[in-house]
């Protein structure tokens, strides 16, 4: 804010002071032109904006003038009813004020315009209006998962677009207005653009135990493209439980499970022999189904051969969508702790596998180390998304300058047992 008319005012007082000899009083902070209350600015500025309860058009940029040469305008403040800010740019005379990034659409706005006459008393005046809905525009919605409940700590957040959103800046845009907050707080988080319809988003490190997360749009009414706009989106609110991981070492044929950092349990299992070896990697629990009719033909084994089967299989964890489980195996407890024999799952006892369906929840950790099998895929083979780096996540980031989206790998979607 130029100050010059307000040391122009005191200067002159000074000198109105010495040669009537008066005390301050004269020149106090009451009849201080800035100390006076604003005065109606309605009449010093030109808007515009939509007049007689009609709705502007989103596109076109909103302008504030200053009318004749007595007063310049000193800041200007555009807000919707969601708390959303307009960007707008001020002339260094203060003559225009004009908006330099879009309006959202079918939103309400206020514009809280300040001003100052020539001797630096303060106006005020205050405007309304509404924007209209292009329908020439399609509407991008959001839906975000999972379903509302209690997850493990290893639960990304998912937003599956209605439409795709290909080019990076209105990527960003998009972004910009999904919203994740976690309580207690995460340390940090990003979204990670799996295609042009998905995003995925996750903090640095494993979620808070016992977080509230809620995620929501704030896309409604946004300029997305020249022909795309957001549209309402439902928030979603999960919560977590313990920090619940169980670490799966292919080499010595053990499961430690951990609840809150603390070792709760050790379990002799297999996993995965030659040529169907388990996944390396971390994985995130997918869901729980009590019978799971597993068939080798499912992965390409040919029936009748030596490595067909077709097994009634209990307690069965999923952790890939393609099919990998950890399990209850009857048929190769003398293998358990000394050996990998299964088809790709991890087996376990009856007894242990029924207390391992009761222990985990959908967002756990189950991480397998010491394998010789392939590294879990990052997306499409259920959540591998904590075996990007801190740093290519954020490389899938639209907001970030540092490069383009990180590529990675399509998912090998050959089930295994």
């Amino acid at each position: 804010m130029d100050h010059s008319p307000r040391i122009r005012t005191v200067l002159g007082c000074t000198l109105l002071v010495a040669a009537l000899g008066a005390g301050v009083t004269a020149c106090g902070s009451s009849g201080h032109p800035l100390s006076a209350k604003p005065y109606d600015a309605a009449s010093q500025i030109s808007f515009s904006g939509p007049k007689g309860g009609q709705k502007a058009d989103p596109d076109k940029p909103l302008e504030i003038t200053s009318q004749g040469d007595e007063g310049r305008i000193t800041d200007v403040t555009a807000t919707d009813a969601l708390g959303r800010y307009v960007a707008g740019e001020l002339s260094a005379d203060g003559r225009r004020w004009h908006t330099t990034s879009p309006l959202a659409a079918d939103a309400q706005y206020t514009v809280r315009v300040s001003t100052a006459d020539e001797d630096g008393a303060p106006g005020r005046k205050v405007l309304t209006f509404e924007t209209g809905d292009p329908s020439s525009e399609k509407s991008l919605k959001v839906t975000f998962g999972p379903e509302r409940g209690t997850y493990g700590v290893g639960q990304p957040i998912t937003a599956e677009l209605n439409k795709p959103v290909r080019a990076r800046e209105a990527r960003a845009v998009v972004e910009r207005a999904l919203r994740v907050d976690s309580v207690p707080a995460a340390e940090r988080g990003s979204w990670y653009w799996v295609d042009s319809k998905t995003l995925h988003y996750r903090p640095k490190e494993y979620w808070p135990a016992h977080a509230t997360i809620t995620a929501r749009s704030e896309l409604k009414g946004l300029k997305i493209t020249d022909t795309l706009r957001g549209g309402a989106s439902k928030p979603l609110t999960l919560t977590t439980g313990d920090r619940v991981e169980a670490v799966t070492d292919a080499g010595s044929h053990s499961m430690t499970v951990y609840r809150n950092g603390k070792a709760i349990n050790e379990i002799p299992v297999t996993t995965g022999k030659p040529g169907f070896e388990t996944r390396n990697g971390i994985k995130v629990v997918l869901g729980k189904e009590y019978f799971v009719r597993m068939r080798g033909t499912s992965i390409g084994i040919a029936e009748g051969s030596s490595d067909s089967y077709d097994l009634p299989v209990y307690y069965a964890t999923r952790v890939t969508w393609s099919g990998e489980y950890v399990h209850a195996a009857p048929w190769s407890t003398g293998s358990q702790g000394y050996a990998n024999v299964s088809h790709g799952c991890t087996g376990m006892s009856t007894g242990n596998a029924a207390w391992f369906f009761d222990t985990v929840r959908t967002g756990d950790i189950v991480k397998v180390v010491n394998s010789y099998g392939q590294e879990m895929d990052p997306f499409g083979n259920g959540f591998g998304d904590w075996n990007v780096s801190w740093k290519k996540w954020r490389e899938g980031s639209a907001l970030t300058t540092e490069g383009k989206t990180a590529q990675v790998r399509q998912a090998r979607l050959s089930p295994q047992v």
